[in-house]
Order: structure tokens, then C-alpha cells, then sequence
């Protein structure tokens, strides 16, 4: 064949492949034009429909390319009816979450038209949303128990129209997303800003609906966040997430790099506010829930896990004295199985595992004007059944805690709590050990807020327990020591700086302060204690007071009455205000002679 004619064959060949691909494009083109009006109607009718009526969808545009099977939808809203719903919701039938998404566009790419027109089985690569808005509203709704009328499966619904519907990945890009619980009194909102979701292998057929591999029709659901950053809405805190991560197929939630940053100092942040205000830096590297069931989670809004890890963690709390607390307020509202028991939520974790954590807590005295605190270092342990389910309390209404830290970075100090989840009176129990201890460690607290500096003083062991409830705790004591000197101070009112109370240091430490445990020729020394709470003591207050009482009885100073911490406020509070007065007559006469 001469170099002309394969010429002529390669150009007889091009003219009807241009052809044909002509011939394609122009019956692909008529073939969307055509289609358009057809899939419009067909994508509102079957949402409708397939919804019971709950839900209508709307969008401004359809694109459709026959040849490639994709398709692109803009504009896009997907509402529930309201009217509906209620109706829905008197016969048992409503849903316990209802969606709201609005969206620029909508991608379907690889879609087996053929297949889906002559075999009736839809089978579609990737759906794509790409930044949507998707408001999910969860209300609280009854379910309905009789039987007798079967309600038509989601198969059963579409099988008319496809023997199988499979979308092998469903992808949410980068989402605004707003939780809302209508179930309680008031209206909860909580938003969640680039949440990226993705579904593997959704199939929809005659056996899906019965595979336990699958969770709602799919092999898997997990989602993102990464890069969370907001203000609280009182711009007292910033809050920071690096990451979140969930999976229904490994049952398990991550959150990584959670920051709870003050925006204001330690005494700056307490005089924002008129009356005590905790002030909360928190930093958790990792927080992992594991055997979570997503499928409570979803129907009932319940959080049921197998465990929750909890660490490396840093915690630290701050409270100022300067202020009065709040008028009326109860922190017994706030003990840890009280407040569970108040949870809009209902939880049932079988074990919480905390690991590595720092927990220091300071408080601001105006007395002595200097801050004192108290650390907990490497705190870990574990702490059993943390539930607010009823069914769950019927069986067992316990919580225990078997908790081990080093006190002020030093002394092994092992503790177990047991509260009583069903008790109105906040009923609870505890018991545990210190080591070896420097008395001198505690000074931080000791000097600062109790205006007494320990010289020497050596723990060899304590040992304690003690039962409690939102009013009081009693119990006993067992500590060993030796070698315990103290010296008494002034307090500072009046900005002179404490000072040491020598001649009162001197009584004590001959009179009362007992300087060992056991007496040379005795038996060791063990205490009975007991103390109220006043309102606006916390639950970790009513522990280390309770216990602060036996340590005095052993050491030998039990016989001091404790001031009066209401009357103490009051006195504190008045010096203030005279100082604050001083401090502005000074103000203005130090602004008069510069003019």
C-alpha cells in the first residue's frame, strides 16, 4: 500500500470516528435535554415520596452528562416539613433527627445510566457536597410499640423503581454543621465549623437491610474536624481542637489537641466578675472514646462506650476569695454525681481511664494577698460505671474511683471514691493513703491561705476514710510523722506583708503542736473528724477540709476553733472596700496637686 492511500484509510478512519463522536455528543446532548425535566421530577417525587412526605427538595439546576455519567445538581435545599413532622410525631412515627441542608452544588460522577435504565440497578462511583450547611435537629419523640401495621422498608419503597441502589463513597467537604436538641426546656445549639464526613459502600437491596456488617445501609461512617477555633459566648475563653475523628466500623471517637484557654491573667479574670468565679485552663492532648454505640447515639441521642481515655492532660482551676460567692448558689449542685445525674444526656460508660494527668488547684486569699496551691501530679486511674440510666442504676448505682498521684509532685498518694448515683442527698464514701511526705512541701497552700509556714516536719504514713453527702463528711485518721515545727502569721489586710506571729509560734509549738506520732512511751495518736459544708464550698473542699480537721486533732491543735468562713468573707470583703476607698481619695488628691 502506497504512503497516499494509508493517507486516504487514516483520514476514512478519523471522518467516522469524528463522526460518530459527533453523533454521540449531539444524542447525549438531546438525550440531557430531554432527561432534564425527567430527573427533575423524578428526584422530587422520590425524595417526597421515599420520605413519607417529610421531606422536599429543591434546586435551581441540573446537569447531565450521558456519556461520562455524571451529574451535577446546584443550589440545592433540603427541608423537612414541619406539619408533617407533628403529625408524624402524634402517631409514634417521627424520627428522632430531622435534617436541614442547603448547598451550592451537588457532583454524581460515574453513574451506570445503561445499567440503571435496562437492569434496573443504580450504581454510582462518588456523590460529592462540597461546603454544605446541614442543621441537624434531634426532638426527643415517642416510638411506637404496636406492631401489627408494618411499616414498608426503604427497599420496599424504591423497589419498584431499582431492584439495588449503591453508591460506593459519599463525601461532605468541609460542612458547617449545627447541632440542635429541641428535647429539653431550652433549645441547645452547637455548631461545628469544617466537618468533613465520609461514607463507604451504601447498598441498598433485598438483604442490606437485615447485613449486621452494616450500619444504615453502609460498610462505614467516620468523619473530621480538624482546626476548630472559637470564642465562648461570654469572651472570657478561647477553645481549640486540632483534630476529631470517628468511625462506626472501629466503634471508636478521637479528639486530639483540645486547649481551654483563658483569655484574661488569673486575678484579672476573677474581678470580671462581682461574685467567685472558677477560672478553667485546660489542655488534653487525647481523649478517646472506644465501643461506642453509634446507633443509641443516632436514635436515642444516649452516649454509651465501652471506655473513655482521658490523657496527657493538664487541669488547672483558680478561684479568688476577694469576691463574694454567687447569692444562693448551692455547689453541692455540682458534685461530680450530682451533676451526672443532671445531664440532659443519658450516659452509660463502663469505664473512664484517666492517664498522666497534671491537676493543680490555686486560690487567691486577700488575707495573706498571695496565691496559694495545690498540685496533683501524674494523676491515673480508673473510675467504674459512670451512668445516668435508669436501667443501668437498677442494676448497679455505684461509681467507683481507684485513683494514685504524687501530692505536690512527692508523695504517693493513693485514693478510692464510691458514690452513690441514686442517693437525693449525694451520698458517698473515700478512703486512701499518703506516703512518705515533706510537711514542708505544702507550704505553697499552708502560708498562703491558712497563715501557717511549717519549718520542719516529716510524714511516714497517713491513712483515712470517711463517709459524706452534700451537707457534711466524717471519718478517721492514722498519721505517723516526726519532727513538726510551724510559725504562725499576720495576715496582710493592710498591704504590710504577713509577718511572723513569734511569741504565738513560740505557745504553739510548746503547747499545742504535738511534734511527733507516735509520743515517745504511746501508743500512736488516731483522729476522728468531722465537717460541714457551707454553700459555696465545692466537693474537693468538703474532702480536704474534713480531712485538714484529723491532721490538727493528731498534731495536737484540734482544740483551735476554725474562724467562721462566712464571717471571715465579711470581714475581708468590708477591708476591701475601705482599702478600695483609700485607694481612690488617694487617686483624686494625687490628680489635684499635678494641676
Amino acid at each position: 500500500m502506497t504512503a497516499q492511500n494509508r493517507n486516504r484509510l487514516w483520514i476514512w478512519i478519523g471522518s467516522i470516528l469524528g463522526g460518530l463522536i459527533l453523533i454521540l455528543a449531539f444524542g447525549a446532548m438531546f438525550i440531557s435535554a430531554r432527561w432534564k425535566p425527567i430527573l427533575t421530577e423524578k428526584i422530587k417525587e422520590g425524595v417526597y415520596n421515599g420520605s413519607n412526605h417529610l421531606y422536599s427538595i429543591d434546586f435551581k439546576s441540573i446537569n447531565l452528562n450521558v456519556i461520562t455519567g455524571s451529574m451535577a445538581i446546584r443550589d440545592v435545599t433540603l427541608k423537612p416539613d414541619t406539619l408533617v413532622f407533628d403529625t408524624l410525631k402524634k402517631q409514634n412515627l417521627a424520627p428522632a433527627h430531622t435534617f436541614e441542608i442547603k448547598l451550592k452544588k451537588l457532583q454524581i460522577t460515574r453513574t451506570g445510566i445503561l445499567t440503571a435504565y435496562f437492569k434496573k440497578r443504580l450504581d454510582i462511583n462518588e456523590i460529592l457536597l462540597d461546603r454544605p450547611s446541614i442543621n441537624v435537629i434531634f426532638n426527643k419523640v415517642p416510638k411506637k410499640t404496636d406492631t401489627a401495621k408494618v411499616k414498608k422498608s426503604l427497599y420496599e419503597q424504591i423497589s419498584k423503581t431499582f431492584k439495588s441502589a449503591r453508591v460506593h463513597r459519599i463525601k461532605i467537604v468541609d460542612a458547617d454543621f449545627d447541632y440542635i436538641n429541641k428535647s429539653t426546656a431550652v433549645k441547645t445549639k452547637n455548631s461545628i465549623k469544617h466537618l468533613d464526613i465520609d461514607v463507604n459502600d451504601f447498598l441498598l437491596d433485598s438483604l442490606s437491610g437485615r447485613d449486621t456488617t452494616r450500619f444504615y445501609y453502609t460498610k462505614d461512617i467516620s468523619f473530621q474536624v480538624a482546626g476548630y477555633k472559637s470564642t465562648t459566648k461570654d469572651k472570657m475563653y478561647s477553645m481549640k481542637v486540632d483534630t476529631i475523628k470517628g468511625s462506626y466500623s472501629s466503634r471508636k471517637i478521637s479528639i486530639k489537641g483540645l486547649i481551654l484557654k483563658p483569655l484574661y491573667p488569673e486575678l484579672e479574670f476573677a474581678r470580671k466578675y462581682k461574685v467567685q468565679k472558677d477560672r478553667y485552663d485546660l489542655s488534653f492532648t487525647t481523649v478517646e472514646f472506644n465501643g461506642v454505640d453509634f446507633i443509641k447515639l443516632n436514635t436515642d441521642g444516649k452516649l454509651e462506650a465501652k471506655s473513655v481515655k482521658i490523657g496527657p492532660a493538664k487541669i488547672e482551676v483558680f478561684m479568688s476569695r476577694e469576691s463574694p460567692p454567687p447569692p444562693g448558689f448551692d455547689k453541692g449542685k455540682n458534685y461530680p454525681h450530682m451533676a451526672l445525674k443532671r445531664l440532659n444526656m443519658p450516659v452509660a460508660i463502663d469505664t473512664i481511664k484517666l492517664r498522666n494527668i497534671d491537676v493543680k488547684y490555686s486560690e487567691y486569699n486577700p488575707a495573706s494577698k498571695k496565691t496559694g496551691s495545690v498540685t496533683f501530679k501524674t494523676l491515673t486511674g480508673n473510675i467504674l460505671n459512670v451512668t445516668n440510666d435508669s436501667l443501668r442504676l437498677a442494676k448497679n448505682n455505684h461509681a467507683v474511683a481507684n485513683l494514685n498521684s504524687l501530692l505536690m509532685g512527692t508523695g504517693e498518694l493513693n485514693v478510692k471514691l464510691d458514690f452513690n448515683l441514686t442517693d437525693q442527698n449525694g451520698a458517698f464514701s473515700y478512703s486512701g493513703s499518703l506516703g512518705k511526705f515533706d510537711f514542708k512541701n505544702l507550704n505553697s497552700l499552708s502560708k498562703n491561705l491558712g497563715l501557717i509556714e511549717i519549718e520542719s516536719g516529716n510524714v511516714q504514713h497517713i491513712d483515712f476514710k470517711a463517709n459524706g453527702n452534700l451537707r457534711t463528711a466524717s471519718g478517721s485518721m492514722n498519721m505517723l510523722y516526726n519532727n513538726l515545727k510551724v510559725k504562725l502569721l499576720s495576715d496582710n489586710i493592710d498591704g504590710e506583708g504577713t509577718k511572723e506571729k513569734g511569741f504565738l509560734s513560740f505557745l504553739a509549738n510548746t503547747i499545742l503542736v504535738k511534734d511527733e506520732n507516735p509520743s515517745k512511751g504511746d501508743p500512736p495518736r488516731t483522729a476522728t473528724m468531722s465537717n460541714t459544708r457551707i454553700n459555696s464550698a465545692s466537693f474537693f473542699n468538703l474532702m480536704w477540709k474534713t480531712l485538714f480537721v484529723g491532721i490538727k486533732d493528731i498534731v495536737g491543735v484540734g482544740v483551735v476553733p476554725e474562724k467562721n468562713p462566712v464571717k471571715q468573707q465579711k470581714v475581708i470583703a468590708k477591708k476591701i472596700r475601705e482599702q478600695k476607698r483609700e485607694d481612690r481619695k488617694e487617686a483624686r488628691k494625687a490628680e489635684r496637686e499635678k494641676s
